[in-house]
């Protein structure tokens, strides 16, 4: 249908690889910031409590006030960062597939419940410090609240959001107002510290401490998640290719590349021009959405020959974590939690299989797996 096809409520999704790297990197592109929502002429959407708290974060927000909240952050996962995370991460990987070892005597396990949901509110709820006893709790509030993220959300879905929003903020708000009463090492002290010198009113300081900390958590949660499942599901459900790979071990980080590529997490992600401009050949008049299409930009031909095949050596191109200003925070945190994880699972198991494809949330963005049954 092209690189760039209307949508019918005046946006148009982008298809092709190029295009839509365009618009992650172009400056020409901005987020839906509350610049923008504020002259839409239908704004109950934007209104919506959920959505306004996410115009917040830094998903939503563009320069400069994007690029001074990212540079609070500094490089969250450089490469000294990654390997004192490791053997935590190995740690809670053994602990886990230790979990899914005792399901399977009894004949099956769900692996997106047992492994992929807990290995990323394990590592990150340690590293900023949050109490295992609340995670599940978070789980629950994250997967009510990304509702306000779809393309297209319900008035019921956007409501849910809004209950979940507020149990957001009050677990983060509490949880900065007891850090701050006993400081350590952690990140978490190290970003009060950072904001306080930058900002010297205390409540504005705390309100990004919160925004912040609240988004790097629940953006690290589904996301992995998904990828774990998929990654394993893919190596399923194709004969052989278990055992391909687990004889050939140094193409894992291949094989996660591929994964990505094939059926990233996150489907769809939204952009508006930032001035009259033209796309592909199609002209996008100032302020007109544009839905980035990571999936079909994953799957073009032009980039990826055969696309549709799933080919641990294709050595691909993916956008899967976006582009530009606003690149995925935890793109190397995801590898590594996915590269620690099929390591230990195709050493420990050799004779895994999938009894049934993966359930999906029914979403059209984030791409959530709900279960997927496994055997040996």
């Amino acid at each position: 249908m092209g690189d760039v096809v209307p949508a019918p409520w005046g946006a148009y999704f982008v298809t092709g690889f190029d295009a839509c790297s365009q618009v992650l990197r172009g400056r020409d592109w901005l987020a839906p910031d509350f610049a923008w929502q504020e002259r839409q002429a239908h704004t109950e959407r934007w209104e919506a409590p959920a959505t306004r708290e996410m115009t917040k974060t830094l998903s939503r927000l563009n320069a400069p006030e994007h690029t001074c909240q990212r540079r609070s952050l500094g490089n969250l996962f450089d490469r000294s960062t990654i390997q004192r995370l490791t053997p935590h991460v190995e740690r809670d990987v053994s602990r886990l597939l230790a979990e899914l070892a005792g399901e399977l005597r009894g004949g099956s396990a769900d692996f997106a419940e047992i492994v992929s949901e807990q290995l990323p509110i394990s590592t990150v709820g340690s590293w900023l410090g949050i109490p295992p006893e609340d995670y599940p709790g978070i789980l629950e509030i994250t997967h009510n609240q990304v509702y306000a993220q779809e393309l297209l959300p319900t008035k019921s879905q956007l409501g849910v959001s809004a209950d979940a929003t507020v149990l957001l903020r009050t677990y983060f708000t509490d949880l900065i107002r007891q850090r701050r009463a006993a400081p350590g090492n952690d990140v978490l002290s190290g970003w009060i510290r950072t904001w306080d010198s930058l900002e010297p009113d205390r409540e504005a300081a705390d309100e990004t401490l919160y925004r912040l900390t609240m988004f790097v958590t629940i953006a690290s949660l589904e996301t992995t998640a998904t990828l774990l499942s998929a990654v394993v599901w893919q190596l399923l459900r194709e004969p052989g290719r278990w055992s391909w790979l687990r004889e050939r071990p140094e193409h894992i980080e291949a094989a996660i590349e591929e994964a990505l590529r094939y059926d990233p997490p996150i489907h769809i992600n939204t952009r508006v021009a930032a001035t009259d401009t033209e796309l592909a050949g199609v002209p996008i008049a100032k302020d007109t959405m544009v839905h980035v299409m990571y999936g079909a930009a994953n799957h073009d031909p032009r980039r990826n020959a055969d696309p549709h095949s799933f080919d641990i050596l294709r050595a691909g191109n993916h956008l899967t974590f976006g582009g530009g200003a606003h690149y995925c925070l935890g793109a190397a945190l995801a590898r590594l939690e996915t590269r620690t994880m099929l390591t230990q699972l195709l050493r420990r198991f050799p004779t895994l299989r999938a009894l049934s494809p993966p359930e999906h949330a029914a979403r059209m963005v984030f791409r959530r797996v709900t279960s997927l049954r496994v055997t040996i």
